[in-house]
């Protein structure tokens, strides 16, 4: 199975990492911060404190894996189509990394911002791989 879905794996193995360097981005910039408290972020910051957008990268993509990776490895044990499968899963995994990015280096309080498009294009891979499940299982019986 790990040949078959090799590239599925591989998205998946970004999309994890991603949020691990997210979590050790949001734990540097938090400790470096004045008068840090560990747990507890200042409620004045914004967008235009690293700090807060660090966090609410890491935040917002722990909020966001659970329900793509979790229907991702269902669509693996069930037997969907790799190409399918991976071509939805690089999509996501290259989505979040640019939204990632966006919102460490774009502080705005605009709406929608830049990295809205690629929350977007996430939110799109993730109902598609949704769609995909529902196809695959109503063909199987």
């Amino acid at each position: 199975m790990a040949n078959t879905y090799l590239w599925s794996l591989m998205g998946l193995s970004v999309i994890f990492f991603t949020v691990m360097i997210q979590s050790i981005a949001a734990a540097i910039a938090h400790a470096k911060a004045p008068g840090a408290v560990p747990g507890k972020l200042c409620d004045n910051l914004s967008h235009d404190s690293f700090v807060f957008r660090s966090h609410r990268t890491f935040h917002n993509s722990l909020e966001n894996l659970l329900i793509f990776a979790g229907p991702a490895l269902i669509a693996i044990f069930a037997g969907v189509s790799e190409f399918t499968l991976s071509a939805i899963i690089w999509v996501y995994a290259i989505a979040r990394v640019v939204h990632m990015l966006l919102y460490y280096f774009i502080a705005t309080e605009k709406n929608p911002s830049p990295r809205s498009y690629f929350y977007l294009i996430g939110l799109v891979a993730n109902l598609a791989l949704f769609a995909v499940l529902a196809y695959h299982f109503t063909v199987s019986f």
